[in-house]
């Protein structure tokens, strides 16, 4: 999977970019099922909005074997090595529920401000990848981008612990409103199985959900690994230390462990 000369042009101007559907349905089939079935188990990588309801999962890479494949997938790893320019591992990996009804926002906030503050992350030099486990609409709370936020550098944030049950560290409305006037709001859609690219520093959040479609989507975080992380203070299975460069794996992976299970059903 390479990037078009203009889709690198879009990243580095826009700090943003989408590809459409780039995971079969069949991949994407196998992904959300396991999804289901890691939201249903009790372990601490699995966390919960107030009201009990899944909201993230973390490391999943690590404890179920269709996601360590996506974390490795060559259509995912190409073109953020290509954007970096050097090999990348895995800082953080988690699957975000925003479950039907109940799903809480995520508030206005840049991810490289956590990395640098809570991790000890040297340069905005990662990377968030969103993979769409659900078709992505504007109803059901799409995460909205403000362009060429990433431009204004790292901003300054306030660690909230208040308004949701994942700490965040957040921009205030004045700060957001600004870069709104000069960049407006986009919130990319699609269907399962497309994949968002986004910049470190751009700025991001979105409203919760209150309809009947779920919005199911995975993050990964590849960092650069000369980016490394130094000095971290959250659990690992939140914020990485294999700092090892992510060695991918077939291109059809996804699909014979798919195909195995159908198998073996």
């Amino acid at each position: 999977m390479k990037l078009t000369q203009e889709q690198i042009d879009q990243f580095h101007t826009e700090g943003w970019l989408l590809l459409p559907e780039l995971f079969t349905a069949e991949e994407v089939d196998l992904l959300r099922r396991e999804a289901t079935t890691i939201y249903e188990q009790n372990r601490p990588e699995v966390w919960r909005e107030k009201d009990g309801k899944p909201r993230t999962a973390f490391a999943a890479h690590k404890y179920n074997e269709a996601f360590r494949l996506l974390g490795a997938h060559p259509r995912m790893i190409g073109p953020v090595e290509q954007v970096f320019g050097e090999r990348v591992y895995m800082h953080q990996y988690k699957i975000n529920a925003k479950s039907t009804f109940t799903g809480a926002v995520w508030q206005w906030h840049q991810d490289y401000g956590t990395w640098k503050r809570d991790d000890g992350m040297p340069e905005p030099r990662a990377m968030n990848i969103s993979i769409f486990l659900d078709e992505v609409m504007p109803i059901n709370g799409p995460l909205m981008l403000v362009p060429r936020s990433h431009l204004a550098g790292d901003l300054k944030a306030s660690h909230d612990l208040e308004t949701t049950s994942y700490p965040l560290w957040t921009l205030d409305e004045e700060t957001v409103t600004r870069l709104v006037n000069d960049g407006g709001i986009v919130a990319p859609t699609g269907k399962p199985g497309s994949m968002l690219m986004f910049h470190g520093n751009l700025v991001h959040g979105s409203a919760g959900n209150i309809t009947p479609y779920p919005r199911k989507i995975v993050y990964l975080t590849l960092n650069a690994v000369s980016n490394y992380i130094r000095k971290p203070t959250r659990p690992e299975f939140i914020a990485h230390q294999d700092f090892a460069p992510i060695e991918t794996v077939d291109d059809d992976a996804l699909v014979r462990l798919a195909r195995e299970q159908k198998r073996a059903a």
